[in-house]
């Protein structure tokens, strides 16, 4: 199997991993690992650079992916759903049956696309972020689950006030409890919230990772996330288009740290002591259009919808990461730049690889 193939992450970006996390997987040797979410752009991570360190260091260690269409991931990622430390497990992430066996770790990475289903069917989403994260844990208590990752979200702070460049995690602002678009931040408080009970009630390490904006293959590039959106169309040669005035401020950790991350907040952490997950380098979106061109394509525009208002307040969404650098020593390795041009060139492998 050429394991060079484009549904794979890069081998460079895999050696970055191993780099980065080579003390930590000792904890996982013999042992079982559970994870949901498993075929999203967080689970895709996970899965590959687990794959490659159960290889690489001969931990002899297996996980069960839920996946409620495994054929579609089996064509998907063919490379994954044939490594004989991996197993598919068909089910809803609400109901799901629990496999058998003990299981020392469980991973919950499930989520739903928020602007998606807060725009159909809020209701729903708020359904999937708090049953399916009962029900994980419900599996973590019965499988014998030592630890438990849930991949919260940025979003349970709600709006970042104007004065605050950076958002620690001790920072308790909340979504607008009114505002049926909150569905999904209020989702992941309630997970969180759960993660807590299990903690007290079963004294289970639940450890939070609080993601905010990434970049990286497999990252969906038709989706609503405008990273994404501008690396497509600098790749087709059209115009880079921002809906609104440009201004909002975002920052973005790359595919490969992310990991990092996760994996440390895994076996590292402390329980019921969420981590910001992400990069303190705030950027524009205006300014992440024309990084983009800068670093895909110097031809191509960039067209504004609106014209920046005069003395409004910054709108941001930028984490502190200062308990994840201090407690773990993590802090991003790879700058936007270079993260802009191996996505690029992952999708440009993809689109060649196609029949």
């Amino acid at each position: 199997m050429n394991l060079n193939h484009a549904s794979t992450c890069p081998k460079e970006d895999l050696d970055h991993i191993m780099a980065h996390t080579e003390g930590l997987w000792e904890e996982l040797r013999g042992e079982s690992i559970f994870i949901t979410g498993g075929t999203g752009f967080f689970g895709r991570w996970l899965l590959e650079s687990f794959a490659e360190a159960n290889r690489r260091y001969g931990l002899g260690a297996r996980i069960v992916a839920l996946s409620r269409d495994p054929e579609a991931f089996r064509r998907k990622a063919p490379h994954l759903a044939s490594d004989p430390a991996i197993r598919l497990h068909a089910g809803d992430v609400c109901s799901f049956e629990f496999p058998g066996g003990t299981f020392s770790h469980v991973i919950h990475a499930a989520t739903e696309s928020a602007t998606h289903l807060n725009e159909e069917s809020p209701l729903r989403m708020l359904e999937v972020a708090v049953d399916g994260t009962r029900r994980a844990l419900q599996f973590a208590v019965q499988g014998g689950a030592r630890n438990f990752l849930l991949t919260s979200s940025g979003a349970v702070y709600g709006k970042q006030p104007p004065e605050m460049t950076h958002m620690p995690e001790t920072f308790s602002g909340a979504p607008d409890l009114m505002s049926p678009a909150s569905a999904y931040a209020e989702g992941k408080r309630v997970a969180e919230l759960l993660c807590a009970l299990y903690h007290r009630e079963y004294g289970l390490n639940a450890k939070i990772a609080r993601g905010f904006a990434f970049v990286g293959p497999h990252l969906p590039l038709d989706a609503h996330f405008a990273i994404g959106n501008f690396v497509r169309d600098a790749l087709a040669g059209n115009t880079l288009k921002i809906t609104g005035d440009g201004t909002p401020q975002r920052s973005y950790l790359y595919a490969a740290d992310l990991a990092v991350w996760l994996w440390t907040i895994l076996l590292r952490g402390q329980s019921c002591h969420p981590y910001n997950v992400g990069s303190e380098d705030a950027i524009s979106i205006s300014g992440l259009a024309e990084a983009v061109c800068s670093a895909l394509n110097p031809q191509a525009k960039v067209v504004t919808a609106c014209t920046p208002q005069r003395d409004c307040p910054a709108q941001r969404y930028v984490p502190s990461t200062k308990r994840a650098t201090t407690e773990l020593g993590l802090r991003p390795t790879i700058g936007l730049a270079q993260s802009l041009q191996r996505t690029a060139a992952w999708h440009a492998r993809a689109a060649c690889d196609k029949p």
